[in-house]
């Protein structure tokens, strides 16, 4: 059994399958900054379906019946024949297997002065963590089920192109074009993000078609959005200046304390009916900058469905004996796939022209530090 990564832990009796594997899916997905935004409903940010951990396949379908918007009929006319057809949509996710491990062998473990059976649990979990983190976070900027770093410059125009109606650059509608590049490659220093930029991005997505829906909140009777921002850009629109800052007058003074709303962190703001969450992992723009090199970031205002999770295996424990029993090694591995959700536009085919589902995207100037 070749080692790729240098030992960490080893195989002892609590980290058996029989003790941990269920345990372990828990605990890492429930410590995931995301798992507030997860559910098995359509109303979910993050979508989570489970059917194939019941029956075999690779494929999960995630379905869309959009809203009708006919008038219907009044009075005495006639409502055979002015039926409204359902807008039935579907978004096919192909799962994949995802596996680690770690290893140590007798002399380690002989050597050791702490729990190796603890430390090996713990460091796969983490590992669980940050790659849940990194996959939903990536999912957030996919160029239509391509990672944004893989997508190239055609499929990001037919990108843009597509989601004219759920993209920004900058301040203003004016800097759209179709060409992506040319679109970022206007955006001037000065196109920071600030709050009136946010309430620019929830009328564009409330106008959207179909539109981006906010997510309902029982426990305060109201529709939210949530936005989530990379650090520089939550640097510009948080910047302390109480005399001009407007987030950081209604936050201040305006904001109501304690709410009761499962939604909410200690370090989430509220603008204009959004929750606002800054995610360090989301990064500048890797390939392109805006006008005299000025650095881009990507903002995401989320509503319902906008990351599909496939789960197809939940995390299973493996173990592994080599070199006459003296090297032993444990491992997690499941079968799943994470994904920005799209459903098509075009009339009468389910999956062509797709549109992202439940992510309006703006694009920002965020000079580095």
């Amino acid at each position: 059994m070749a080692q790729t990564y240098s030992p960490a832990g080893s195989v002892r009796t609590g980290l058996t399958p029989q003790i941990w594997d269920d345990n372990f899916f828990r605990d890492y997905v429930r410590s995931s900054r995301f798992s507030r935004y997860m559910g098995t409903d359509e109303a979910s940010i993050i979508q989570l379906r489970e059917e194939l951990t019941k029956r075999k396949g690779d494929t999960v379908t995630f379905a869309l019946v959009n809203e009708l918007v006919a008038q219907g009929v009044t009075g005495n006319n006639t409502l055979k024949g002015n039926e409204e057809r359902l807008g039935l949509r579907s978004d096919t996710l192909t799962v994949d297997v995802l596996r680690h491990a770690v290893a140590v062998d007798d002399w380690d473990e002989q050597k050791s002065v702490i729990d190796l059976r603890d430390a090996a649990r713990v460091q796969l979990r983490e590992w669980a963590q940050k790659k849940l983190r990194d996959e939903i976070t990536a999912g957030l900027g996919m160029i239509d089920g391509t990672a944004y770093v893989s997508a190239g410059a055609t499929a990001r125009n037919t990108w843009v192109t597509n989601n004219q109606d759920r993209v920004l650059f900058g301040l203003a509608t004016s800097n759209y074009t179709t060409v992506f590049s040319t679109a970022i490659q206007s955006l001037t220093s000065g196109e920071q993000l600030a709050p009136t930029g946010l309430s620019l991005m929830k009328r564009l997505a409330q106008r959207a078609s179909p539109k981006i829906k906010p997510i309902y909140v029982k426990e305060m009777d109201q529709e939210w959005y949530v936005v989530f921002i990379g650090p520089r850009a939550w640097r510009d629109l948080t910047e302390d200046n109480p005399t001009t800052n407007l987030l950081t007058l209604a936050n201040r003074d305006a904001r109501v304390r304690g709410e009761d709303n499962p939604l909410f962190t200690g370090d989430s703001l509220v603008w204009d009916g959004m929750i606002l969450r800054e995610l360090p992992e989301i990064a500048s723009l890797p390939d392109l900058s805006g006008s005299a090199g000025v650095a881009i970031e990507p903002v995401y205002l989320c509503g319902a469905q906008a990351i599909g999770i496939a789960w197809a295996q939940r995390t299973k424990s493996t173990t592994d004996t080599d070199d006459y029993g003296f090297l032993h090694g444990v491992g997690v591995q499941e079968i799943r796939r994470i994904q920005k959700l799209r459903f098509g536009t075009a009339a009468g085919v389910d999956q062509t022209t797709p549109k992202d589902h439940g992510i309006f995207t703006a694009f920002v100037a965020a000079a580095a530090d």
